[in-house]
């Protein structure tokens, strides 16, 4: 059922006033609600204001029909989907909903060509947000879960997403989820799943590290490692580690886990292990500790637009530690290995 802010959305997009994300709404409302009064009220329209343009013969649909055919022929032929491809069927399935109107009005319907939108329109798509290596990104889900993707992250999604709020993470992300209680939001880590209600949280599961770490800021929510079924409940400030088939709960400040999204990198007390598995994925490194007896060390400190020498400059200064950086070497396809720091306890 539509919301009222989604009728004003509608109605800014008629008249071209809207941002980008809001358009990316607005297009799922479309590709949803194909059934829904007002979504056909408002396309018709959007066909009315076209109709009154003071030059109607200038407007040929038919290069606008042989494009749409000449795509979903090039997409049927080809079994594996590029990315532009993906994209493509996305805009088809929108051209399923907008564009029969038109076909209807302008005298141009083909049964066939209708057939194979309205097919398409039917299928679900897979859409995905990727964060590159060194970098943030922000995002915004169809039901208005709103969030940030870290360094190397990837987050996928399937449409229509509303009543089945499902994704799958693979990497860092801070969510802020929008509350329903009818159609819970789920998030599949590795082989475990995440089951949330209106929560904001942190959760950092690599899939080359074995590792998932959930951070619950507010709300509820429960753990479920898919192998067993077995549901843990996770409380304000709890933070879960689940390492190897291992459960550990403990108490946390959620604020240090929420810090990236500001582009802080903050700790309080943290372990080494801690701190050298952050600061690899902040700084795309790989760090090696010469020696086990450096585990036992614990770390504080905030740090903001520092680079990789700086932070290791700190932390040898307040700790009896010295390392040592190998810059990244060039391979023969022309990309560059990462670059690696040492660190050795000083005696």
């Amino acid at each position: 059922m539509l919301q009222q802010n989604d009728f004003d959305l509608i109605e800014r997009f008629n008249k071209g006033e809207i941002t980008d994300s809001q358009k990316e709404y607005v297009e799922y409302l479309f590709l949803t609600g194909e059934e829904n009064l007002y979504l056909r009220k408002s396309l018709e329209k959007c066909w009315d204001l076209m109709l009154r343009d003071p030059a109607p013969s200038q407007v040929d649909l038919l290069p606008l029909l042989n494009r749409v055919h000449h795509t979903i022929r090039k997409n049927e032929m080809l079994k594996r989907k590029t990315p532009l491809q993906k994209i493509g069927q996305i805009y088809m399935k929108v051209a399923a909903i907008i564009i029969l109107p038109l076909l209807v009005a302008g005298g141009l319907l083909n049964f066939n060509l209708v057939n194979r939108l309205r097919m398409l329109s039917d299928q679900k798509s897979l859409s995905t947000i990727y964060a590159p290596l060194g970098a943030r990104v922000s995002f915004t889900l169809p039901d208005g879960t709103t969030g940030k993707l870290n360094s190397g992250s990837y987050l996928y999604y399937s449409l229509p997403f509303s009543r089945n709020r499902q994704i799958k993470l693979e990497g860092e992300a801070w969510f802020e989820v929008t509350p329903d209680k009818k159609h819970p939001f789920e998030i599949m880590v590795g082989g475990s799943t995440l089951k949330v209600l209106g929560t904001s949280f942190n959760v950092s599961a690599y899939p080359s590290e074995n590792y998932i770490e959930v951070v619950l800021n507010t709300g509820k929510m429960e753990f479920m490692y898919n192998a067993t079924n077995k549901k843990i409940k996770i409380d304000p400030s709890e933070k879960l580690v689940f390492r190897n088939g291992n459960i550990s709960k403990s108490v946390t400040d959620p604020s240090k886990y929420s810090a990236w999204t500001e582009g802080k990198l903050v700790f309080r007390d943290d372990p080494m292990t801690e701190v050298v598995r952050r600061i690899e994925k902040w700084y795309n490194v790989k760090i090696n500790l010469d020696d086990k007896v450096l585990e036992n060390y614990s770390f504080r400190g905030i740090f903001q637009d520092d680079t990789l020498d700086g932070v290791l400059k700190f932390l040898a200064m307040t700790s009896p530690i010295r390392y040592k950086i190998k810059p990244g070497e060039l391979m023969t396809d022309g990309t560059f290995t990462k670059e690696e720091v040492t660190i050795f306890l000083r005696k």
